[in-house]
């Protein structure tokens, strides 16, 4: 476990030279994001931040970037409009970033629910859940790659379920379109496991990036709400048992946007980034320097070393190949 001691001591060397000098958060309006944003304006330091976020959001969303601006008066915080679940805005927006930089020190990615209710997809046939945390998050990651190669100390944080990989990934039904086979358990460990397997493809074909997969723990954000649908009975487990729950064991705010800032600027996972004196993270082949990194709640490296092997093995290059099909048209 990494103290949250030293990792408030770690976060505390973030300045002008060592912050990620162009971020772009998305799903930054709301929940571990949020936090995270405000952690990092909080440092002082000069920075530039794409925030992605929905047009519901947007009218709050600037009354908090006028929040961040009186906190940190050298951060430019700028509202990105995009309904990323749709691969056709997701494009759109990394192009509109592309035109106006040419290097991209942190990408961070967040959106996405656990769905209570049945399947639904979005205009363009692909299941909602499974667009925020997988397709779409991949396709920034594809889109967005070229500038964070450019850029000095690079990394890409998508926080999710890194380090609780199951190897019994449905490999016949990779989207879960077979009736009897979309749940909500059933979402976050296929979307989980294709997260990891795709993201250290990603890693090994470009080694100059620093990927993390994070998985944060319990968080009380609110989120858990998003995806009930209609159902009255989960809506009352939610509210009297799950959210109590995660009150009372969960991180606070504040603390997650401290953890998440650490994997997202910290040499500990790498090499690359702010000096850390302490034990390095090992990447998702057990092994030290760069690459794909699991990091659990407390920034420990948990490589899931029985599982992903078998994933790599059996998994990847089915997940590659059908990644590619679905997001070529918006490549």
């Amino acid at each position: 476990m990494v103290s949250y001691k030293d990792i408030q001591a770690s976060n505390a060397l973030i300045n002008d030279a060592t912050a990620p000098r162009v971020a772009v958060f998305v799903g930054g309006t709301s929940g571990i994001g949020k936090f995270t944003v405000r952690a990092l304006v909080a440092t002082g330091a000069s920075i530039r931040i794409y925030l992605v976020g929905r047009k519901s959001s947007e009218e709050r969303t600037h009354a908090w970037i006028q929040e961040l601006h009186a906190i940190n008066p050298k951060a430019e915080v700028i509202w990105t409009e995009g309904e990323v679940a749709l691969l056709a805005e997701t494009k759109r927006v990394c192009e509109a970033i592309k035109s106006k930089e040419s290097r991209i020190n942190l990408l961070f990615l967040t959106p996405g629910y656990a769905p209570f209710g049945p399947r639904a997809e979005t205009a363009e046939g692909v299941e909602i859940v499974q667009s925020l945390e997988y397709y779409t998050r991949i396709l920034f990651i594809r889109h967005l790659l070229p500038l964070l190669s450019e850029a000095e100390a690079p990394k890409v944080v998508s926080v999710l379920a890194g380090g609780l990989e199951w190897a019994t990934i449905d490999l016949d039904d990779l989207d879960l379109k077979k009736p009897g086979n979309f749940s909500s358990l059933k979402t976050q460990t296929q979307y989980g496991a294709m997260n990891t397997i795709t993201l250290e493809k990603l890693a090994d074909d470009h080694p100059k990036v620093t990927f993390i997969h994070s998985w944060p723990g319990w968080v009380s954000t609110g989120n858990v709400r998003r995806g009930l649908g209609s159902s009255w009975m989960m809506a009352w487990f939610v509210w009297l048992i799950l959210e109590p729950l995660i009150g009372f064991f969960g991180f606070s705010g504040e603390e997650s946007g401290q953890r998440h800032l650490f994997q997202c600027t910290s040499a500990a996972f790498g090499g690359r980034g702010v000096p850390w004196s302490g034990k390095p993270g090992i990447n998702s082949r057990e092994q030290l320097g760069d690459g794909l990194f699991l990091v659990n709640y407390n920034c420990n490296c948990t490589p899931n070393a029985k599982v992903v092997p078998v994933l790599r093995k059996n998994a990847r290059e089915k997940v590659w190949d059908h990644t590619e099909d679905v997001l070529q048209p918006y490549l």
